[in-house]
């Protein structure tokens, strides 16, 4: 497989996620992701350990959200390793909500996504 510049990799990551989080296109999302991939969401979560887990992980947290959305900020990198920002604002369950948080990815050389983990918080409303 050719080999991806990580700041390449770290902007289709952000805007595969921006336009997948918004369709909640969870197929495109996970593809980001290499097969053996791991994903930590919030500090204190186990580990969501391969691609399939990871898809899992993203369906479920798309249940009873509606009309997301949905920005990431250009991200910023350092070698092979990204920090990207991102805001959401959604109905979940019937109430507005906004979400923001921030996503830390690091790359292989074929531009997939190895290891990720992100912090994020929400709040009732729109803000």
């Amino acid at each position: 497989m050719a080999r991806m510049d990580p700041r390449t990799a770290a902007q289709r990551f952000a805007d595969t996620w921006q336009h997948g989080w918004s369709r909640h296109d969870v197929d495109s999302i996970a593809a980001l992701y290499a097969p053996d991939a791991e994903h930590i969401s919030m500090p204190f979560r186990p580990p969501h350990r391969g691609r399939g887990a990871i898809a899992d992980y993203i369906r479920w947290s798309f249940e009873g959200e509606s009309d997301p959305q949905v920005s990431f900020t250009t991200p910023v990198v350092d070698g092979d390793q990204a920090a990207i920002e991102f805001r959401v604002h959604a109905t979940d369950n019937g109430a507005p909500v906004t979400l923001a948080g921030c996503v830390f990815a690091r790359f292989g050389p074929d531009g997939l996504a190895v290891r990720t983990r992100d912090y994020w918080h929400t709040t009732e409303g729109h803000h």
